[in-house]
């Protein structure tokens, strides 16, 4: 012990050298609080209305719902709880101010899922026009729980301009209002007239697995067209029925997108397009019907069965798609899924449904497609 002090009297003459000086200093001045946020008004959009809601706002049991109340008893059990999400739902506004902020609830606890982000799943996703008139993104809900106040996005360019707002993809809105700070102008810009492009599908078109909702390809066609979009993806349970098909007819679209091929078999294919394809023509003899082949896996390249699984899909398609026409039905449009996801096999996040990039990719296949198919619609 006796050898080891000398080298420690030093260390222990610098502690009590340091102690001491600590001692005599003042105590540090607490930070000013920051000043108050500004008050807010808040706008609920439920009094002017989003897109994406196809059917009559009395017929709902949720204001949020996407299928009306006549459908809980005709569709599945599983579409009709998948179509309490809100999927492709989009509120727009004019506002000067240098803030927004959103009050939301959501209908499910469960704020995201195995392949969903929760800003994907439960987030709003902000885009502002620019001065060219282009949507650009502007910024994104954080979800943390059921009820939510928060700033989407401060420190805003001055200016008047136009905004939208695009709902959560797999969770259910109970109340949405819109706020900023009180004195800013705010102006509601009620759902555009024009038909909508109506897709009907599976987990892809309802939005897994996107980082955030404006980046679904229904979003992003959306806001290339500049038109409304009904958003009626299902996941798991899109596959061409009867009792959808049966709701499908009621809206007055510009053109209907049967996207559901990643949901069934090449016997449900040649069971199914062809009727629902008539079901759709016979109500509405000009609405654009354009048929999707499904997209192959993205590591199908390596798994001989789930590559064989697509392509006898694709004959599938092919074969009901000549057949109507044969029958003299017309108006019809074929995207091949070979591409739809880029041929790098890095457009997906679980090999089957897509990330940003390969939803990106999509909305480029289809695009031309559906031009074509929209002329004069």
């Amino acid at each position: 012990m006796n050898l080891l002090y000398p080298r420690l009297a030093p260390l222990l003459a610098a502690f009590t050298l340091a102690a001491s000086a600590l001692a005599q200093t003042p105590a540090t001045t607490p930070p000013t609080p920051a000043p108050d946020a500004p008050a807010l008004t808040w706008h609920d959009v439920t009094t002017w209305g989003v897109e994406g809601r196809a059917f009559a706002d009395l017929e709902r049991k949720r204001w949020f719902d996407r299928f009306p109340a006549r459908a809980d008893g005709k569709v599945t059990a599983a579409v009709w709880n998948l179509s309490r999400d809100s999927a492709g739902m989009m509120v727009r506004f004019k506002t000067d101010a240098a803030a927004i902020s959103a009050d939301i609830t959501v209908l499910k606890e469960k704020l995201n899922g195995v392949n969903m982000t929760p800003i994907g799943a439960s987030g709003l996703d902000l885009y502002a026009r620019d001065a060219t008139g282009k949507w650009r993104w502007a910024g994104v809900s954080r979800p943390d729980k059921k009820t939510m106040r928060q700033e989407i996005i401060g420190g805003l360019a001055p200016g008047l301009r136009e905004y939208a707002i695009y709902l959560p993809l797999y969770n259910g809105v109970e109340t949405l209002s819109v706020g900023v700070p009180s004195g800013a102008k705010f102006e509601p810009l009620a759902p555009r007239a024009a038909k909508p492009i109506v897709f009907y599908g599976t987990s892809i078109n309802h939005g897994a697995s996107a980082s955030r909702p404006g980046m679904v390809h229904t979003a992003i066609l959306g806001r290339r067209f500049d038109r409304p979009v009904v958003n009626l993806g299902f996941s798991g349970n899109g596959r061409m029925d009867a009792a959808v098909g049966e709701l499908l007819v009621q809206i007055d679209a510009g053109i209907f997108v049967i996207d559901c091929l990643p949901n069934m078999d090449a016997a449900a294919v040649r069971a199914k397009c062809i009727p629902l394809v008539n079901q759709l023509r016979a109500a509405q003899p000009k609405t654009p019907i354009v048929l999707v082949e499904d997209r192959r896996n993205s590591n199908s390249w390596i798994l001989p069965k789930r590559d064989d699984h697509h392509t006898a899909n694709h004959a599938a398609l092919r074969e009901c798609f000549e057949k109507l026409q044969a029958a003299g039905v017309t108006g019809l449009t074929y995207i091949p899924g070979d591409h739809l996801l880029g041929d790098d096999s890095e457009g997906t996040t679980d090999g089957s449904h897509p990330n940003d990039l390969g939803f990106l990719r999509q909305a480029d296949v289809m695009e031309p497609y559906l031009r074509a198919a929209l002329v004069g619609r």
